[in-house]
């Protein structure tokens, strides 16, 4: 099957992007200046990244659908403030995540953003758990553009004024060119930045506005290299549908008395694993040297023993050496404890560490 392309598709040819297929699409992995200038463009100053590929599923209803979803996701929804986001999981049963996703309550409803290889099956599953009772549009007709780095408020609120005001993790409707548009104040790559979701027919406009005003244009490879030094996950690597949320550390996603109280979907195995601890858990491994570990990198303790694999692991770019993440048996994830990754047949020294690996950025409060 042919690959899909995104509305942003010949500006990317224009700007001479190397393209990969990714998720069923062609995506820019890189542009001429390459991974290492793009990624440290963005940390310095602002990069575009067109994420069009993901879902945007709008789902609409009222108090009887906050109810249906909090039976499906780990959230307190009924007091999740209007154009406020959330980060949380689809599971199933056993806790085992099918997708991480970021929903943001609406007046009539909410927007749930998808991972591009899971949104079909994501719009599937949820259908089938609301029992076909609400609206829901998986929004083919939006592109979503983020703009991320320390510039990133400045120049986008030349173009869309008001958007500085906004907190992280919040997001309203704006003008731009008399059109309805939705940013949030979010993203993947540990700065302060913002996600635009506009109709189709600007996204064009819109993202030579950016460029005019300083930002450029970022490919996938950039975009892994950041979230991999903020020590984000990237689903189908930390997270699949055999991990669950806490072995995946990330119990600060899931509310507290949701757990004690349950009725979600994965409410047992994520209670039991609150309570009794895991048996494996993610962490940052930091290797000594210059040795990359990529993913499937088997990791040994000092005995010898094979405790645990790589999910990712790249050259990061701000920390100037490699950075990996994987999960690790629970009694070797303590921080600074040494182990060793099988590269290419032989063991190099590196240890666990905390993340992330490269100070995070976020604007908690409006500027």
């Amino acid at each position: 099957m042919e690959a899909k392309k995104t509305t942003l598709y010949q500006l990317h040819l224009d700007n001479k992007a190397k393209f990969v297929e990714f998720a069923g699409y062609q995506m820019p992995i890189q542009y001429s200046d390459g991974i290492v200038e793009e990624h440290k463009f963005t940390r310095n100053h602002s990069g575009i990244f067109d994420v069009s590929h993901m879902g945007q599923l709008f789902i609409y209803g009222d108090h009887s659908l906050i109810e249906d979803l909090e039976k499906i996701f780990p959230l307190d929804l009924k007091n999740l403030k209007l154009n406020h986001s959330k980060y949380s999981f689809l599971m199933n049963d056993e806790a085992g995540i099918y997708d991480d996703l970021i929903i943001t309550k609406l007046e009539n409803g909410f927007l749930i953003i998808l991972n591009a290889a899971c949104k079909d099956n994501d719009y599937k599953i949820l259908n089938k758990l609301l029992n076909n009772k609400y609206k829901m549009v998986l929004d083919e007709k939006k592109s979503l553009i983020a703009i991320q780095g320390p510039k990133s408020v400045k120049i986008l609120n030349d173009i869309v004024d008001g958007v500085k005001n906004l907190n992280f993790m919040s997001g309203n409707w704006f003008s731009f060119q008399e059109q309805k548009i939705y940013i949030t104040r979010s993203g993947y790559t540990g700065e302060d930045g913002f996600e635009v979701s506009l109709p189709n027919q600007y996204a064009e406009k819109f993202t030579k506005k950016l460029i005019e005003k300083g930002a450029r244009l970022i490919g996938l490879g950039a975009r892994d290299t950041l979230r991999l030094e903020a020590g984000l996950c990237l689903y189908g690597h930390e997270l699949d549908k055999d991990k669950t949320p806490v072995e995946a550390n990330l119990k600060w996603a899931i509310s507290k008395e949701r757990v004690s109280k349950g009725n979600f979907i994965g409410s047992d195995k994520i209670n039991k694993q609150f309570n009794d601890g895991v048996n494996k858990i993610r962490v940052g491994i930091k290797p000594e040297g210059k040795v990359i570990a990529r993913e499937k990198t088997k990791i040994f303790n000092h005995s010898d023993l094979h405790i645990g694999e790589i999910t990712s692991g790249t050259f990061g770019p701000s920390v100037n050496g490699p950075v990996a993440m994987g999960y690790i048996e629970n009694e070797f994830s303590k921080k600074d404890t040494k182990v060793f990754l099988e590269v290419r047949g032989k063991k190099h020294p590196a240890f666990v560490c905390g993340l992330p690996f490269y100070k995070k950025s976020y604007v908690k409060g409006a500027n």
